[in-house]
């Protein structure tokens, strides 16, 4: 079948489409239905079914003889440690760890909040949770103990589980005195916390309150799988407001398996057996769908790798790894690509490694400027898909399905919509668009499932966030365009689209013209208050690894460029290189901050910062154009 053919299978009759998909997942009860649609514009999907998300990872496969297939390959550079865990292992040691959960009196429905870093042990915490239905919220690793409180709060846990430290390439971050200045900080005291202990860092464990890992589990009655329902909540994961409060972003139970089991072979063409390899954290969405939940649950094999692109020891890092274990596909951000295209702009670390069983490199979590993926589609010889998806949806919106019919790449778009959504491009009023018109993007609802059915607790949040602006739609927050062909571009979320004399311009394709200039590695585009215009662009560039070019010979290509290509109207001449730019810790660059220090507004320092240092940097270099003043 085409993609026009399963996208029209989807539209001419959703609930067949969903209940077909659905007959791959063991169920202790199936759906009656797909859709549960008595609560408009509040969804859900296979309601009155009954399942087990650990069943169906780990039980199943084993049942099905294939105990001895390799589930997890850890892989850590930074503790020269490597080894495989098979789907019967796994499936003992999450049974232990749930059995010793249950015998501290975690139940189905109670919250267990994970601070881990990426080991094994993070998605056997996830899976154990999995196993007795309670609700696990993966906090990301080092995250400041001010935020964790302000998460355990809202997730009320009855457990946490944490290690007691995380290994950076230079430094160890001290996991658990953040665990316990969050403790103190929170109004909710969890009953009792359970600390892996690494031998890197030996932690303090609280008497009466702290638990070792493998010291709580000796002697207990492992556990077996407990039957959820369908709209049973999986997991809450957290995902910056704007108000400063974090939305806990809940998945059901039922439709989460479904869609992830649907998209490991129409999306990414993964197979049982197969490595599928997403670069990611378990603190992030694409860690929760495709590190901890897809492969298992596909039968396939998931990596964990603690380590970075670069430095862990080189840039080769990653065709190591391919090459090592046979990774089929790989799952990464674009900015991994950019800091490998920097070190190594010549691709001379691929030289030393054989890649003849890789087959697809995947990007998303950033908008992928095509001149990433021309180099990588250069170096690798293989096709370089950019998809486009959210914390809030789960899997992608937007993609090149290479399970069912590889399409042609178009640079700068992340293909078609799939099965599921319906991509519209609306005006300010919710009137669609013409083709290569920018708008608001959004999605008619309902939103198929595995996506976010509500927030932790806070109903009227979801719906003013998401559901108001446009009605009967999923306001995606980001902006862009159709072309005729029906794919879509994103060119900026919708507070980075700038208005230059009137003139609504997209900081994204800006950046796509900075990051075609050959000694550019990296790039951002901000608006910056301009009392003629209203806002000016201003642009920021990371160059290439032993560039030696004169910089104001660079900057003054790029103005150039920018002239040519998006035209005078952008009015673009404002530019500094810089060593490095602000990111969150999953590579987006914080461009809303960068904002509001250049005209001088008061900003909360970003809880997902890589590194809060780089901000002083980027105020100092914007000084010199007359910005950033106090």
């Amino acid at each position: 079948m085409t993609y026009a053919d399963v996208y029209d299978d989807w539209k001419s009759d959703p609930e067949a489409f969903w209940m077909k998909a659905a007959k791959n997942i063991s169920w202790v009860k199936p759906p009656s239905k797909a859709l549960f649609d008595e609560g408009a514009p509040i969804y859900e999907w296979f309601s009155d079914a009954m399942v087990n998300t650990c069943y169906n990872a780990i039980d199943r496969h084993v049942e099905a003889g294939n105990g001895k297939r390799t589930a997890i390959i850890y892989d850590s550079p930074v503790t020269d440690t490597k080894h495989k865990i098979s789907y019967a292992e796994l499936q003992t040691r999450v049974a232990s760890l749930a059995g010793a959960l249950r015998a501290k009196g975690v139940e189905k429905g109670d919250r267990v909040l994970i601070y881990m870093p990426m080991v094994p042990e993070a998605i056997e915490a996830m899976l154990a949770c999995g196993r007795l239905g309670a609700v696990h919220s993966v906090v990301f690793g080092g995250f400041a103990a001010n935020e964790l409180a302000v998460r355990i709060d809202d997730a009320t846990p009855k457990a946490i589980i944490a290690a007691s430290c995380g290994i950076e390439p230079n430094h160890v971050i001290h996991y658990k005195p953040l665990l316990d200045g969050a403790i103190d900080l929170a109004n909710h005291k969890p009953d009792f916390c359970v600390i892996f202990q690494r031998e890197q860092e030996v932690a303090h464990l609280e008497e009466g309150r702290d638990f070792d890992w493998h010291g709580f589990q000796y002697g207990v009655t492992p556990a077996e799988c407990v039957p959820v329902e369908g709209n049973h909540p999986s997991y809450i994961l957290y995902t910056s407001g704007t108000t400063g409060q974090p939305k806990g972003v809940i998945r059901h139970t039922a439709g989460h398996l479904v869609a992830l089991d649907w998209t490991m072979g129409s999306l990414y063409n993964i197979n049982a057996g197969d490595v599928f390899w997403a670069a990611s954290d378990v603190g992030w969405v694409v860690g929760h769908s495709y590190i901890a939940y897809a492969q298992l649950v596909h039968g396939a094999t998931t990596l964990v790798f603690e380590g970075k692109p670069v430095g862990t020891p080189d840039a080769g890092t990653f065709w190591r790894i391919i090459s090592e274990y046979n990774v089929k596909a790989l799952f990464t951000a674009p900015t991994a690509f950019r800091a490998i295209k920097r070190e190594d702009p010549d691709g001379k670390l691929l030289e030393k490694y054989d890649l003849s069983n890789f087959e697809t490199l995947f990007l998303a979590g950033e908008r992928a400027d095509p001149d990433t993926i021309t180099w990588a589609q250069d170096k690798l010889g293989v096709p370089v898909i950019d998809h486009w998806w959210q914390t809030e949806t789960g899997w992608a919106i937007c993609a090149n399905p290479m399970g069912i019919e590889p399409l042609p790449v178009k640079l700068g778009s992340p293909s078609v919509p799939m099965p599921g959504y319906d991509v519209q491009v609306l005006d300010e009023g919710g009137h669609e668009v013409a083709d290569g018109e920018m708008g608001a993007i959004a999605i008619k609802l309902p939103l198929p499932p595995g996506t976010l059915p509500n927030l932790w607790n806070a109903e009227a949040r979801f719906k003013s966030a998401y559901l108001e602006h446009f009605p009967g739609y999923y306001e995606t927050g980001d902006a862009g365009f159709k072309d005729e062909d029906g794919y879509l571009y994103i060119m900026a979320r919708t507070d980075d689209v700038i208005n230059v004399a009137g003139h609504r311009l997209s900081t994204g394709g800006m950046e796509e013209v900075l990051a075609s200039h050959p000694d550019v590695a990296e790039c951002a585009v901000i608006g910056v208050a301009d009392t003629l215009k209203g806002q000016l662009p201003l642009g920021f560039l990371c160059l290439n690894a032993g560039c030696t070019r004169d910089h104001a010979d660079i900057i003054k290509d790029v103005v150039a460029m920018v002239r040519g290509k998006i035209g005078p109207v952008a009015a673009f001449k404002l530019c500094l290189i810089v060593d490095r730019l602000p990111k969150t810790r999953s590579g987006k660059i914080l461009r809303a901050t960068m904002v509001k220090i250049a005209d001088a507004e008061d900003y909360k320092m970003p809880a997902t910062i890589d590194d809060p240092a780089i901000l002083d940097e980027i105020k100092t270099a914007l000084q010199t154009l007359g910005y950033a003043q106090d």
